[in-house]
């Protein structure tokens, strides 16, 4: 919530806006930090603003991370560290978040147990490498690793966002401009022809038949396409749904290599981190089942975790998996005979990052003509139905 006050210190009357739970706690703020509170009052928002602001979003995480690694590294405790975020966040989801972390810690409990109150906010990776830094005495340099990990992902999600947005905008406008064209628009023109005894197109007996029933049936069209979309969302959102649509997705063309480069990005980076910061492959493993989104590779790592839980060497582990590139297992198994295998695994991870970024080009590059093309089919369609009637109707009075 929203409070304006004015308080005075140091003899001058001061105003602003603050963000709290309630006006209690404004003039508790004033009085901690020497203010004298004369007048607080609560300012009036809008319902969707102010919950919007209340969400904690997957960036406030990343900012966070690092506002605490930066304090942490230049020598300041968790509660000083929390202490200057309270001030400073403005936010009223994160900051609610800040003040239950610091009550907890304050109390005497452990930063990763405190964030394990939030499992919506904080993934078991990070809770994982929060523990590991508390117990080996280097939670700001793990801090940082894992804040420079989020960061690189909060990146690749703009660019695939940015790679995507035009021609989902396009797309949907275009089926947008056709439904009302077929429904409201092409009715009107064809009406011409009845008063005519031509004989019409193939492509314009289609059009007027896919027409009339728009025109007539257009509620129930729309409902059940919001029918279909609501079954396949929950479709796949049961394992054999998912299973299948995350299948289907790394078999399409281009849109699939992108998504089977940034999952190896995003285990490899993830496994390096863990394996770093002291977390034993088998638990590094289980973290990575849990945070992969691709359930085909989720299975793939699964199997790994068995068959290196039996005693085989994680390169060979991966070489029984078929879908990991040869790469990647080569790299891996040098890595463990020479007793680096967080290094080459990081090193890895950003030669498939580098692929990430010319699979995402390359998809872009392909996109935009596709669309184009589809346009022009519809739009010749559209054109040749309409106008050949006109063509053949005065092509008869010569």
């Amino acid at each position: 919530m929203n409070f304006w006050y004015k308080a005075l210190k140091k003899g001058q009357i001061v105003t602003n806006k603050i963000d709290s739970n309630s006006a209690q706690d404004v003039v508790d703020y004033l009085k901690k930090n020497d203010f004298v509170p004369i007048e607080v009052k609560k300012l009036e928002t809008f319902a969707p603003l102010e919950a919007l602001n209340s969400k904690v979003d997957f960036t406030d995480v990343v900012d966070f991370t690092r506002q605490i690694a930066i304090m942490l590294n230049a020598g300041l405790t968790l509660i000083d560290c929390f202490a200057i975020l309270i001030k400073q966040v403005t936010k009223p989801g994160l900051l609610k978040v800040i003040q239950d972390l610091n009550k907890d810690i304050m109390a005497g409990g452990t930063f990763s147990s405190s964030l394990q109150k939030y499992p919506q906010h904080f993934s078991n990776l990070y809770i994982s490498l929060v523990k590991s830094g508390e117990a080996s005495g280097k939670l700001s340099d793990i801090l940082l690793k894992l804040a420079e990990n989020l960061e690189k992902q909060r990146e690749f999600q703009g660019k695939i966002k940015g790679a995507l947005i035009y021609p989902v905008i396009i797309i949907i406008g275009m089926f947008g401009v056709m439904f009302v064209m077929i429904t409201f628009v092409i009715p009107k023109l064809l009406n011409l022809y009845n008063d005519f005894n031509i004989e019409l197109p193939l492509t314009t007996q289609i059009l007027i038949f896919v027409s009339n029933f728009s025109a007539k049936f257009w509620p129930l069209i729309l409902l059940a396409i919001a029918g279909l979309v609501t079954g396949l969302k929950k479709y796949f959102s049961t394992p054999q749904g998912k299973m299948l649509f995350d299948t289907m997705i790394l078999k399409a063309p281009v849109l699939g290599n992108v998504v089977r480069i940034s999952s190896l990005v995003d285990s490899t980076r993830t496994l390096s981190i863990l394996i770093g910061s002291g977390v034993s492959i088998l638990d590094g493993l289980s973290i990575i089942i849990e945070t992969t989104g691709n359930v085909v590779y989720q299975n793939a790592f699964r199997s790994i975790y068995k068959q290196v839980e039996r005693g085989l060497s994680l390169g060979t582990a991966m070489n029984n998996e078929h879908i990991f590139p040869p790469i990647l297992v080569q790299m891996t198994t040098v890595g463990e005979q020479t007793g680096h295998l967080d290094d080459t695994l990081i090193r890895i991870s950003h030669y498939f990052e580098m692929e990430s970024e010319l699979a995402v080009k390359a998809m872009t590059t392909l996109i935009e003509p596709l669309i184009l093309v589809v346009l022009g089919v519809g739009v010749g369609f559209l054109v040749n139905s309409v106008i050949t009637p006109i063509y053949n109707l005065t092509s008869s009075f010569k």
